[in-house]
């Protein structure tokens, strides 16, 4: 699949002038594999991992939209690019309604091309959400709280969306029964809070939580 530096791209393309040519213009940003006819497209689709492929329209043996339809069924979701000289809006249609993820007309511009496949090759990782719990950073994504010098510790479900809880609101002070109701089933006892509380403080640090007498619970500043 993915090279170090290079997204694989499986360009399907007949034409033995344009096939080349749009290899060489993708060359620096894909790693290009060519075919010539739709029956050597599907064998490579589904027998090598692509990041992307390029379909065109009009290709022998078996035309681009057999291709397509061809590989959806097969449970192939690489995302799929349709190239064709056929830019009418039934077309387009009938390629995006066949299972294509993108339709463009030739001629065509080779510096969209390019974007068009970054954009369908590209893949986001959102920042980790951390909240700062005194010298510790939690992430309750990850269910994790990690120290200020590194070490991590790895909390349960609940552990963390307590903790979580807690953390979101540093200056509320929350009853067992706001806990019970925002975490538990109102059926469970106010002394299962005192429980979790217990263990995050025996996890990480007695302060991490505060007591705040006859009322509840606080988050705390644990240090390391």
């Amino acid at each position: 699949m993915t090279t170090a530096e290079r997204p694989a791209i499986l360009l399907v393309e007949d034409d033995s002038a344009l096939g080349p040519l749009i290899s060489e213009l993708l060359e620096p940003d894909f790693s290009v594999r060519l075919a010539v006819n739709g029956h050597d497209g599907l064998h490579l689709a589904l027998t090598q991992p692509w990041d992307a492929m390029v379909i065109d329209r009009g290709l022998p043996v078996m035309d681009g939209i057999a291709l397509i339809k061809a590989l959806r069924a097969k449970g192939i979701a690489t995302p799929i690019l349709i190239l064709t000289a056929l830019g009418a809006t039934d077309e387009k249609i009938l390629g995006l309604d066949a299972g294509a993820n993108d339709y463009m007309s030739k001629p065509f511009d080779a510096m969209e091309l390019a974007a068009r496949l970054r954009a369908l090759t590209r893949t986001y990782t959102p920042p980790p959400q951390t909240l700062g719990i005194g010298d510790w950073e939690f992430d309750a994504g990850a269910r994790s709280i990690r120290s200020m010098y590194g070490s991590v510790v790895t909390l349960t479900a609940k552990e963390a969306a307590l903790l979580e809880v807690l953390a979101h609101e540093p200056e509320r002070v929350f009853t067992r029964e706001d806990l019970i109701k925002a975490l538990f089933h109102p059926s469970d006892q106010p002394g299962v809070i005192d429980t979790y509380v217990h263990h995050l403080r025996r996890k990480i640090s007695k302060s991490v939580i505060r007591t705040v007498h006859g009322l509840g619970y606080q988050i705390g500043e644990p240090h390391d």
